[in-house]
């Protein structure tokens, strides 16, 4: 079959998908509620299948790419789990240091779509670091259902912690000039959002992808400028915005938001059919001058 787009699929389906990505319903209550909209032949699995990630489609820099150099590095968290990982990438042809963007993932731990979007850093003139989550617990696991069955075992308390060691470790780099920048999509758009908390100015950029809102109490520590990247058809995490904007408005932080017409949660993500090739292009293209002009 070839491959679909949101506009091939009931809103009220991506909703429902929405709720399983994010562990709201479970696999099977999800295959219950979505046999509705299994018509003509299709399958609640098939639409399943449809909607999950196609990872080797949706490669734009393999890890082969001659013009980067990418490898797993481990790295202390003494507050958090103690050992942590993460993929690390730079350009092959450096000359110098470099400003670094931490990447932070999804709900599902360190998969091919962010080790990808770090390899895509890299090419555009950074060094990019992007921890894994679920290495406490082996790891990425290879499987989307998997790996969201892992991530509710998580302390988070404790991830929070190696997130925070992760950017320190980035910006200690001899390969980073000590300017870094964070970008996160869903649950790491709001963990970015969380370590412009926390880091001040240690954090040069923030650029939040979907990601929910920290508290309003922790928003004037914010010191780095944030982007905050929005779908419209994204209830869930816009609820939060309201009070989130006038948090930043009163702590005078300075911020851009760009909500995009017609999009789902998840459209910047290019191996589901959430994707929005324009609007992707167009906030990704707003990420990398955001990066451009606060790090370099």
């Amino acid at each position: 079959m070839s491959r679909k787009t949101a506009h091939d699929f009931n809103q009220d389906l991506l909703v429902l998908f929405d709720a399983y990505v994010h562990g709201a319903i479970d696999r099977r209550t999800f295959l219950d509620k979505a046999a509705k909209f299994a018509v003509g032949g299709v399958t609640a699995m098939m639409l399943l299948d449809h909607l999950s990630p196609n990872f080797a489609a949706a490669q734009v820099v393999s890890a082969e790419d001659k013009r980067i150099e990418a490898k797993p590095l481990e790295y202390d968290s003494p507050k958090g789990y103690g050992k942590a990982c993460g993929y690390f990438v730079q350009p092959a042809a450096a000359k110098g240091k470099l400003p670094g963007v931490l990447v932070i993932h999804e709900n599902r731990g360190l998969n091919p779509h962010i080790e990808d979007v770090a390899r895509r850093l890299a090419v555009d003139g950074f060094v990019a670091f992007a921890p894994d989550a679920l290495f406490t617990l082996g790891g990425y696991p290879g499987d989307e259902d998997k790996a969201r069955e892992l991530f509710p075992k998580l302390d988070q308390a404790r991830t929070r912690e190696d997130f925070l060691a992760a950017a320190a470790f980035l910006k200690a780099r001899p390969e980073c000039t000590g300017r870094i920048g964070a970008v996160g999509f869903c649950y790491g758009g709001g963990m970015v959002n969380y370590l412009a908390t926390r880091l001040g100015g240690d954090l040069s950029a923030a650029v939040c992808f979907y990601g929910s809102a920290p508290d309003s109490e922790d928003v004037p520590k914010i010191k780095a400028p944030l982007l905050v990247q929005s779908a419209e058809k994204d209830e869930r995490i816009n609820a939060g915005w309201p009070e989130f904007e006038r948090a930043l408005k009163a702590a005078n932080v300075r911020y851009e938001r760009f909500l995009y017409p017609g999009t789902q949660h998840g459209f910047n993500n290019d191996t589901t059919p959430r994707y929005d090739a324009d609007a992707a292009k167009l906030a990704w293209g707003r990420t990398l001058a955001f990066f451009e002009k606060h790090l370099r």
